[in-house]
């Protein structure tokens, strides 16, 4: 045994340029388990940075100087940011504070309804146990009630936090943009100069996040405007926020549009009835999402679907519980940084046996 883990390391790690991957890989892994949360402004304003980077170019190769573009590119990422937060979020926050009100109305009709089943259907359901499941209801109701009431008292200190944002990040991404060339040269001093793989790896994720976090935003955009459309024409109460919901949704890939499903079908469910106009919300709903997962996914992240969906569900839980939201936005790129990653180590050691 011993002797094959030491053919195996040699075999593995014989390449220096594997061995700088590693630390490299081992360095920033634990920089941002253990500082995550100290320092999430810092990477929001890389992410943003990194994404605003592309129009920078453009500009400049217009004939812009990189102050001039990066001015331009930030003032305007700032105002429409200001713009769909002033336009949108009061009516989300609205429309959100109806539904919360309108809940307790919607539990007592849904007890109603299934109050009804066992003398409807004496041989199918008992009273007894419609009677378990409403009391199970009524204690997960209460007990998510005490979470939203120490979400809310906690509500202050993230408000606070949120404000630090507003403030840091954008001037943090001005920065990285301005003096990019500067900060990555400063970066790359400390780095051995035997990083081959590391370069490899690098040159191949820079493009493939640049897509996913411009291809994620874009598909974030269409779906919430297109199913807050659809509700709006179809009637449906709440349409923006339940828009908003389905749009932040794709986050999550296949388990963000499960559990958005729930809010869409109930709330169209008690306003509606089982009537047709029920069944025209679902279907319009159906169809975007259809759309979303066979028209708009392969169009945006043609990469990425080269992943098999086990493999980005357990990204998702994986990344996910380290890192938070973040994580989860970020599972997909992750998953491919480490077949990227996997892919350089076996070109690597194929080069050799050649």
């Amino acid at each position: 045994m011993v002797k094959y883990l030491s053919q195996w390391y040699q075999r593995k790690f014989s390449d220096p340029h594997a061995v700088t991957l590693v630390i490299i890989l081992i360095c920033s892994f634990l920089f941002v388990y253990l500082f995550s949360n100290l320092l999430m402004p810092v990477f929001v304003a890389v992410a943003i940075a990194f994404l605003l980077d592309l129009p920078v170019h453009r500009l400049m190769q217009v004939g812009l100087s990189r102050l001039s573009a990066v001015v331009i590119v930030v003032s305007g990422f700032i105002g429409l940011s200001l713009m769909t937060i002033l336009g949108v979020f009061p009516i989300v926050w609205r429309q959100s504070s109806n539904l919360l009100q309108e809940v307790p109305h919607m539990i007592t009709q849904g007890q109603s309804y299934l109050l009804t089943l066992p003398e409807q259907y004496p041989e199918l359901v008992k009273a007894e146990q419609i009677e378990t499941f409403i009391n199970l209801v009524n204690d997960k109701i209460l007990e998510w009630g005490q979470v939203a009431l120490q979400a809310s008292l906690n509500s202050i200190s993230d408000l606070v936090a949120l404000m630090i944002y507003f403030i840091l990040v954008p001037l943090m991404v001005f920065f990285f943009l301005k003096d990019k060339h500067e900060l990555v040269k400063s970066f790359t001093r400390f780095l051995p100069k035997e990083r081959r793989m590391a370069t490899q790896v690098s040159n191949e994720m820079n493009q493939q996040i640049l897509n996913y976090i411009r291809g994620k935003l874009i598909e974030i955009l269409v779906i919430g405007i297109s199913s807050t459309i659809a509700f709006v024409i179809l009637d449906l109460q709440y349409a923006v926020l339940l828009g908003v919901l389905v749009g932040l949704s794709v986050l999550v890939p296949y388990v963000g549009a499960t559990i958005v499903t729930i809010p869409v079908v109930l709330v169209a469910l008690f306003q509606f009835g089982v009537t047709s106009d029920f069944g025209y919300v679902m279907l319009a709903y159906g169809i975007i999402q259809a759309l979303d997962g066979n028209l708009l996914v392969p169009l945006l992240f043609s990469e990425a679907v080269n992943l098999h969906p086990v493999t980005i569900i357990i990204a998702v839980i994986l990344f996910g519980g380290l890192w938070g939201f973040w994580g989860v936005f970020f599972a997909i790129p992750l998953a491919t940084l480490v077949k990227a990653i996997i892919n350089a180590w076996s070109s690597s050691q194929v080069e050799e046996v050649t």
